[in-house]
Parts: C-alpha cells; sequence; structure tokens
C-alpha cells in the first residue's frame, strides 16, 4: 500500500503541528476585531460596516513537475488559484495579491516565465498583484518556492461562514480539472519511484502526457462564485477542496456532517494514482478526486445556484448534510469510505 506518509507527508502530524503554532499565535487576536477562528480557509478582519479578508499559500512540490518538464509558465496560475479560492470560502471578492519567490540563484528566463503564470491567474481573477518580494536563499532553497498573499473585502452582513449549515442542506460540487496543487508527493512516489512512469508518458487514454496531467493549472473558481455573491443566493458555505480531500468541509461548521453519493466522474490522473496500490481512504483523503470547490445551500435554492454556475463551469448536487458528525464518501468503486 502507498501512502501519503510513506511519501513524506504526515496530514496528522501537519495538522497537530499547524494546532501547535496556531495555539501560540491566538494572543495576538485581541489587538483587532477578528471574526473567523483559526483554521478556516480566511482570516476575517472587521473594518466597519465591511471585513477584509486574508489567506496565504504557495504552491507545493507541484514546482518539482514545473522543473522535470522545464515549463514554469502555470505555476503561477497556481498561485493565485490557492489563495484566491480560499478567500472566496468567507464571502468575500478577492481584490489584491503579493507574491514571493524564493530562488537557489537567480534565474531570470525561469522568473519571467513564472511572472506569465502569475498574471495570467490575475486577469482570470481579475485582481491586482501590488507587489511581492524575490530572495536568493542558498543552502536554504532548492530550485525555487513561491507563494502569496492575497486580500478580498466583504459587507459584515454578507459573511459567509458555515455557520448556518443545517442537517438537510444540500452540497452542490463544481468539477476540478484534475489534481490541481495538493498530494504531489502521493502522485509522485506512486506514478515515478513506485510505477516507474517516466514523466513524457502517455496517459491510458492517449491524449496528453502524465507530465501535461500533473502540471494542468488549478482551477480559479473566482468568476462563477463572486457572480453568485452578486446574486444574493442564500449559500451556507463554501469549501475550497484542496489537500486533506472532503475532510476539507470539517473547517465550516463543527458538530455536523456530510453524506456524500453522486460525485461526478474521475479524472483518469487520479484512477492511474490508485492503480499504483494506494487504498481508496487514501485517495480521498489527500486529493479532490474530481471536484474542487463546494458550495452548500438550502434544497430550494440549489437549482437557482447551479443554472447560474452552468454558465461557468459542470456541477452537480453531490451529497448533503447530516446531522452524525461523520463524513461518508461514495467513491468511484462503489464502496464508502469514512472520515
Amino acid at each position: 500500500m502507498v501512502t501519503y506518509s510513506e511519501s513524506g507527508v504526515d496530514i496528522d502530524l501537519e495538522a497537530v503541528t499547524v494546532d501547535k503554532l496556531a495555539s501560540k499565535l491566538k494572543s495576538t487576536l485581541k489587538y483587532r476585531d477578528i471574526i473567523t477562528d483559526s483554521g478556516h480557509y480566511a482570516a476575517l478582519v472587521r473594518l466597519g460596516d465591511k471585513a477584509i479578508a486574508m489567506s496565504t499559500d504557495g504552491v507545493g512540490s507541484k514546482i518539482l513537475i514545473a522543473k522535470m518538464m522545464n515549463k514554469f509558465d502555470t505555476v503561477g496560475i497556481d498561485c493565485i488559484a490557492m489563495v484566491v479560492n480560499d478567500i472566496l470560502c468567507v464571502g468575500a471578492e478577492p481584490i489584491a495579491l503579493v507574491d514571493y519567490l524564493a530562488v537557489e540563484e537567480p534565474n531570470p528566463e525561469m522568473a519571467s516565465e513564472i511572472a506569465e503564470g502569475l498574471v495570467k491567474g490575475a486577469i482570470e481573477s481579475k485582481i491586482a498583484i501590488i507587489g511581492g518580494e524575490t530572495a536568493s536563499l542558498p543552502g536554504i532553497i532548492k530550485d525555487f518556492d513561491i507563494a502569496g498573499t492575497g486580500i478580498g473585502f466583504v459587507d459584515v452582513d454578507k459573511i459567509i461562514t458555515g455557520e448556518d449549515i443545517t442537517p438537510g442542506n444540500v452540497l452542490i460540487g463544481i468539477e476540478s480539472n484534475g489534481i490541481h496543487s495538493n498530494g504531489y508527493s502521493l502522485a509522485r512516489k506512486a506514478l515515478f519511484d513506485d510505477a516507474g512512469y517516466a514523466i513524457d508518458d502517455k496517459m491510458p487514454n492517449g491524449d496528453t502526457t502524465i507530465g501535461e496531467e500533473l502540471l494542468r493549472p488549478t482551477t480559479l473558481y473566482v468568476e462563477p462564485i463572486v457572480r453568485l455573491f452578486k446574486e444574493n443566493y442564500k449559500i451556507n458555505g463554501l469549501a475550497h477542496i484542496t489537500g486533506g480531500g472532503f475532510t476539507n468541509l470539517k473547517r465550516l461548521k463543527k458538530n455536523v456532517g456530510y453524506e456524500i453519493n453522486d460525485l461526478p466522474e474521475v479524472p483518469e490522473i487520479f484512477k492511474l494514482i490508485y492503480e499504483q496500490n494506494v487504498p481508496l481512504k487514501e485517495m480521498y483523503k489527500v486529493f479532490n478526486m474530481g471536484v474542487g470547490f463546494v458550495v452548500i445551500t438550502e434544497e430550494e435554492e440549489a437549482d437557482k445556484i447551479m443554472e447560474t454556475l452552468k454558465e461557468y463551469c459542470n456541477c452537480q448536487i453531490i451529497g448533503k448534510v447530516i446531522e452524525e458528525d461523520k463524513i461518508v464518501v461514495k467513491t468511484f468503486e462503489g464502496t464508502e469510505v469514512e472520515y
């Protein structure tokens, strides 16, 4: 069996580490009017009748795929997406971002390609990249790393934290275009180290290479979700499905659960990883498995929301909120996994 921890990433240990860090930082929250609890997708600071949302993230070991392919013009899109998609989850519209590029040694051509992706992501998200920092860190950084910190804004009375989620609400899943920017340590171990595939080997369907599938940029959900905000639909919760898979839903509200039983077709890249002896429970805990974003709403509101979303992307009802504090997912093999 191939697991995430065996590939070098222990999700449970990461959670403990984050808790340790966050518990030390909580004492600083008293200096400002902070709305969201630690652990949500984005932090909210109240400024009168509006709130500023902030989130920070990086691309992770997906940059190693970019290096293997010598192609760096898409990781900037991933950087933007991982930040702005999180900002959306509190009901905020992203407006600006600063980036941080750390390199082993300066490489103007690579930096120019990275910038191309940042610009593409910013244009699609309609945000301004208002500054950033580049650091040369030999001995600390191998190759490069990129991260971004973004801000958004929302009226205080339109903040969405997930507290309004109740049993019986439905989950609308918006499709991902593949692996996005999480789980690459497991994907690389399963496909390259264990199975012996090469980056330029063809996918089973023959349409693309494995490298092209792994480097496919993260979907940006800003345009469709901001449209929902402007239509004033009743939305009880929003979740960006990243590392941790559907356990991300636990960020929204305690003491409720989710039954996910009608997922869209799983992208082929996930099936290929699964075939390398990765347990299904691990797959649905690590990857998005074809759903990159979830909108939680009242059952009677779902059709209107989906009608609007379908102008931009593929979506469907994938499950519902339940009373039991657990997450049950029906897998593409027809079995169930529970978290």
